[in-house]
């Protein structure tokens, strides 16, 4: 039998190894949950989108739970009115779209032949081609999709629910903090709130200037489904790097299957509005909003896309913002004791 004083001795052993095996069973678990855990981040940039419209309408004077029900309606409100008003004529181009990039495919092949450059052929025997592999797993794509959108309304329901009490989840979220580092980590959770609302404004800015530009141009070069090609540009302008490039594809290869001319003036208008985007709109708005390294949004869209896929690469720039603030706050600031800007609080200060 083991003595009383060997017993004491193996106690911090037995007490560090507890804890050892619970990190790792709550990373494990973490790493298991990943995804549900994204889609809290989700709820939480919708709870900040409206919660920084709703600061508008308290600026009126409205008390804090009628202005963000009024938020939350304008945004609503706002979805419904384009349906309405433009639903018929976006389903439509929609459906001229996808119609449209398969001839065009098909059109490109046939011009490459000529060159002798040979491409996959839509429904070729054995890989099925690109579209023919897109028609065959329409079933699995259509689930996708369906998925996609039930995720989307719980991310946003979720995003109503902790607009309406942020103080209730900060409060809870804070209470898993030790005593002695809440005050600090609740600064850190406000300088980061504040920055993602900033970046949201910003970004929710350049993606109208951007889907007005990219569809008032394509409508003048005389490309078709050019407002259905601008909503596209425009949505896609949230994800950094990768979403215009996406946004491209289909429009310049539509082009291209009317006249290669066509197709140049297209790809030289998307370069454009990119470079008004990168020397003139997001100079101005990252004057008042939250400036990125593009080094660090670059590589940080990689990482999350790896960890978390498709919908990692989607919110890559809000996990960004919110990851490059507390780093500064946290790290750079406390841990190594270095001023260091934190955007938005100069506003804030004033």
């Amino acid at each position: 039998m083991n003595s009383p004083d060997q017993a004491r001795d193996d106690g911090p052993f037995i007490r560090r190894t507890l804890i050892v095996i619970g990190l790792i069973a709550l990373t494990a678990l973490l790493w298991m949950l990943r995804d549900v855990l994204l889609m809290v981040f989700g709820a939480v940039v919708i709870a900040a989108l409206f919660r920084s419209l709703a600061g508008q309408f308290q600026k009126l004077g409205l008390p804090q739970g009628i202005a963000l029900a009024l938020a939350v309606l304008t945004v609503i409100g706002i979805v419904v009115a384009g349906g309405f008003l433009f639903g018929a004529q976006l389903v439509s181009q929609a459906e001229t779209l996808r119609d449209a990039v398969p001839k065009a495919w098909t059109s490109l092949q046939e011009r490459l032949a000529g060159l002798g450059v040979s491409l996959p052929k839509p429904g070729a025997s054995g890989g099925g081609g690109v579209f023919g592999d897109l028609t065959a797993n329409l079933g699995k794509f259509a689930m996708s999709l369906g998925n996609g959108l039930a995720d989307t309304l719980l991310i946003v329901v979720g995003g109503i629910f902790i607009a309406a009490s942020p103080s209730f989840y900060g409060t809870g979220l804070l209470k898993l903090v030790p005593p002695a580092s809440r005050a600090l980590a609740g600064e850190a959770m406000e300088d980061s709130g504040r920055a993602l609302r900033l970046w949201l404004k910003a970004q929710l800015l350049a993606m109208l200037i951007i889907g007005v530009l990219t569809g008032l141009g394509l409508w003048l070069l005389g490309v078709p489904s050019a407002f259905a090609l601008g909503l596209l540009a425009g949505l896609l302008e949230f994800i950094p790097f990768a979403g215009p490039i996406i946004a491209a594809a289909p429009a310049i290869l539509i082009a291209l299957a009317i006249d290669p001319q066509m197709a140049l003036w297209t790809l030289l208008l998307y370069v454009a509005i990119q470079h008004i985007e990168g020397y003139a709109l997001q100079p101005m708005i990252q004057s008042w909003a939250v400036e990125l390294p593009g080094a660090v949004l670059l590589f940080s869209l990689l990482a999350f896309g790896g960890l978390f896929g498709p919908l990692g690469i989607v919110f890559a720039a809000p996990l960004t913002v919110v990851a490059y603030v507390l780093i500064k706050r946290l790290y750079v600031r406390e841990a190594l004791d270095t001023a260091t800007p934190i955007p938005g609080e100069e506003s804030e200060a004033g």
